[in-house]
């Protein structure tokens, strides 16, 4: 049950019981004046009418019966141990008062009708319900309408907190007016927090984007010297270095442009397949290109791609297959860092796979499986979830998501139930803006 119906069960729980609870005490208050009234009155009676015995010997007149033949047993016995006392029945002749006492040997007693009494009670209580019915009419909507403003502002404070979550720094919770209350506060605090988050973010972002950027300059010094120095193993061994190190600002750089919404797609439709051959064959990695599913009798595999001629490959119907509306650079660079990722981390063979549907890639390798953090969480910077130091920076993985999100697409890690870690890159049917025109004629 969701906080609005809460309140409102609450409002209509409340609500009757306070009409049930004033409907109780009403009912009991008038029917013990009624039933006081009336043992008030037949003693009255009962005692005018003992003494015009007492002085005529006769009741003719009193309004008492002596031994009356309906009179209740307990009330009789009360009597004839020489007491007097009332009480009230509900007969087969309706509801009644007694009130009796000695005369001689004899019981007088008299007898009261309510039922006129108690009619008025039933009506009172019929009144009672009807106008805690109309109680509850009139207030049930009020907490209707007062639970649904709470609930509406909750759940729009709850879907600016996913917007934050997702990325949205600029979301923020409470307009400029507001009421006071405790959803305020809690709005506040959130605005709070994300306010502060955005820059402590937006400082991360520019302190990495300056450290990459001072590190170019003496990074191509870098390259230069390397160059120059005579052949060995030594010199070998620098200029790998100085390139894992320029790898390393490059994707950096490209993080930063990725964090500050930088990247633009440059969306246009273009055949899956070969995009995705170039992209395995710029890895020189070996890769096996699947089309189609297994079910398909139009399934093709391509064997170590990325170890044949890349003249060879354009010659292979580079037009055919399904085209999707994507930009083919950015689509490169995220299928080069899956397939890099699936070589470093997992083991051969490695498949890259196209659905049936023609928008959804898969990366397959057959190692241990992503690690669950990565699952849990995504991929995180700096982060690799393997202990050996040299394999890779956790780098490729965060910018082959960032690139998805720039084209459109959603990227999703798992694991093949027969072990190794899956990949599936699912591209947009179609761009979210609408295909730019064509330029018009330039007259001069």
């Amino acid at each position: 049950m969701t906080l609005r119906w809460r309140i409102v069960a609450l409002v209509a729980a409340a609500t009757c019981a306070a009409a049930a609870a004033v409907g109780v005490l009403v009912h009991h208050a008038s029917r013990d004046r009624e039933l006081s009234q009336a043992r008030d009155g037949a003693r009255t009676t009962l005692d005018r009418a003992a003494a015009i015995y007492a002085r005529t010997g006769a009741i003719q007149g009193s309004g008492a019966v002596l031994d009356a033949p309906g009179l209740p047993g307990d009330l009789r016995r009360l009597v004839e141990k020489g007491h007097q006392g009332t009480e009230f029945t509900t007969g087969p002749d309706g509801p009644e008062m007694w009130a009796a006492r000695p005369a001689d040997d004899q019981v007088l007693s008299v007898r009261l009708d309510m039922s006129t009494a108690m009619r008025d009670i039933g009506a009172l209580d019929t009144n009672i319900i009807l106008a805690g019915l109309m109680t509850t009419a009139v207030v049930l909507p009020l907490g209707v309408l007062t639970a649904e403003r709470m609930s509406r502002r909750l759940r729009l404070a709850a879907a600016t907190a996913r917007r934050i979550a997702a990325g949205d720094l600029d979301a923020r919770i409470s307009p400029a007016t507001r009421p006071h209350d405790e959803i305020a506060e809690i709005s506040g605090a959130v605005d709070s927090m994300a306010a502060a988050l955005q820059e402590r973010l937006l400082d991360e972002q520019r302190f990495t984007a300056d450290v990459a950027h001072e590190l170019r300059t003496p990074l191509m010094g870098l390259v230069t010297a390397a160059e120059l120095l005579p052949p060995g193993e030594a010199a070998g061994y620098v200029r790998d270095r100085v390139r894992v190190l320029s790898t390393l600002v490059e994707e950096l750089l490209e993080i930063s442009r990725l964090d500050a919404g930088a990247e633009e797609a440059d969306l246009s439709p273009c055949p899956l397949g070969p995009v995705l051959e170039e992209a395995i064959a710029g890895t020189g990695l070996s890769a096996r290109l699947r089309t189609g599913t297994a079910e398909d009798t139009g399934q093709r595999d391509r064997e170590d791609i990325g170890q044949q001629d890349r003249e060879g490959i354009g010659q292979q119907d580079v037009t055919d297959g399904p085209k999707v509306w994507t930009d083919p650079r950015r689509l490169t660079r995220i299928v080069t860092n899956l397939v890099v990722n699936a070589h470093r981390h997992g083991r051969e063979p490695v498949e890259v796979t196209v659905a049936a549907d023609g928008r959804t890639v898969t990366v397959r390798d057959h190692g241990t499986g992503f690690p669950d953090d990565l699952l849990e969480k995504g991929p995180q910077r700096f982060r690799t979830g393997v202990r050996e130091r040299g394999r890779g920076h956790g780098l490729g993985l965060t910018i082959a998501v960032g690139q998805a999100q720039v084209i459109g697409a959603t990227l999703e890690f798992g694991n093949a139930p027969d072990g190794g870690a899956v990949a599936t890159l699912r591209l947009p049917e179609r761009p979210e803006q609408s295909e730019r025109p064509e330029p018009g004629p330039i007259h001069g």
